[in-house]
């Protein structure tokens, strides 16, 4: 392994699930193919014959392992035994307890189990389960946010909680660059899961548009304006125009009944988008892209340009070992730290 490997990967560098579509198969296999752990995210319905070819046209792009991730608030029984056949390298869950069953049947099958969690609690229920890693999300992360908690006081509390276990903990929320990955290790991180700037490379499935504002704009907000009669749990969102005007939303108003702004091929199927959806705008959608939610999390402002997901990686991996060497005098050669 080199510099900084978590699960038998390269480098402790996750490439967050970003729905519903977003980190697609071409995201997905080039940051494997750098030596990262990138993650499809399964549809929000069961559709395991989809997943299946989701997960083998990865596979004609890498020959690396990979992950695909299920958010266990939607309907996932069908779509994680399809994953579990198909023997991906990790299996990511949010959004709900992680079972100790599920985590024996994904061994049994050679599938690593990582779940995302929000809070100490959580991160104790994983921990007695047997998992083999854990994100710890803070609430400056983009998207539905599960964290509870700032990741600079959250993190530490479950560095300590896992103790000398042999289960690695990673960072999520806010960090796109080399001084964040250096601050959670820090912390006692032994890796860093970013989505925003992943959502901002070549690769990635978002609209162009949606690309353009995260170089754009620099603020985000902890809002519940988007998708409400969908998902109503919290998200961090763009502060885009069309957000300022309605970020008062009255909480009695949702997505029910509102106009039509949109279309997008989202998974294989076509979906209406209506004002205050929680759908991000990906290739395919047309309409009005500028009223449409822009998910994003805090450290945006630190996105300058559009990269290959490859040099994001390189860029994390490079930087961090030269700011850790001019920085704190420590080993500045992969040689030296691998």
């Amino acid at each position: 392994m080199g510099w900084r490997g978590i699960l038998g990967f390269e480098y402790g560098i996750v490439q967050a699930p970003l729905g519903p579509d977003i980190s697609g198969p071409e995201l997905v296999a080039a940051v494997a193919n750098a030596g990262a752990i990138g993650f499809l995210r399964a549809p929000d319905w069961e559709t395991p014959d989809y997943l299946r070819e989701l997960i083998r046209k990865t596979r004609t792009l890498t020959d690396k392992p990979f992950g695909v991730a299920v958010v266990l608030e939607f309907p996932h029984e069908e779509n994680i035994k399809a994953i579990l056949a198909e023997k991906v390298g990790v299996l990511q869950v949010s959004w709900g307890d992680v079972k100790e069953e599920l985590v024996q049947e994904a061994h049994s099958a050679g599938v690593k189990v990582v779940p995302q969690v929000g809070s100490f609690e959580e991160a104790k229920k994983a921990i007695d389960v047997g998992v083999d890693a854990i994100i710890v999300q803070g609430r400056e992360a983009g998207g539905h946010v599960i964290g509870k908690d700032g990741l600079i006081s959250l993190l530490p509390r479950v560095v300590d909680l896992v103790g000398d276990r042999n289960i690695p903990v990673i960072a999520a929320g806010g960090i796109v660059d080399e001084r964040g990955y250096v601050a959670a290790f820090a912390l006692g991180a032994q890796g860093i899961c970013l989505g925003t700037r992943f959502v901002a490379t070549e690769e990635s499935y978002a609209h162009p548009t949606y690309k353009r504002k995260l170089i754009e704009l620099d603020e985000t907000e902890y809002t519940t304006v988007f998708g409400r009669a969908r998902w109503p749990a919290p998200h961090r969102a763009l502060e885009t125009p069309f957000f300022k005007d309605w970020k008062s939303l009255p909480a009695h108003e949702s997505e029910i009944n509102q106009p039509l702004i949109g279309h997008s091929t989202i998974n294989g199927m076509e979906k209406e988008i209506r004002r205050f959806s929680g759908t991000v705008p990906n290739r395919t959608t047309t309409g009005d892209i500028e009223s449409m939610v822009m998910f994003a999390g805090e450290g945006v402002g630190l996105i300058k340009e559009i990269l290959p997901a490859a040099e994001v990686v390189k860029r994390l991996v490079e930087g961090a070992k030269l700011l850790i060497h001019q920085q704190f005098g420590g080993p500045k050669s992969k040689e030296e730290v691998a």
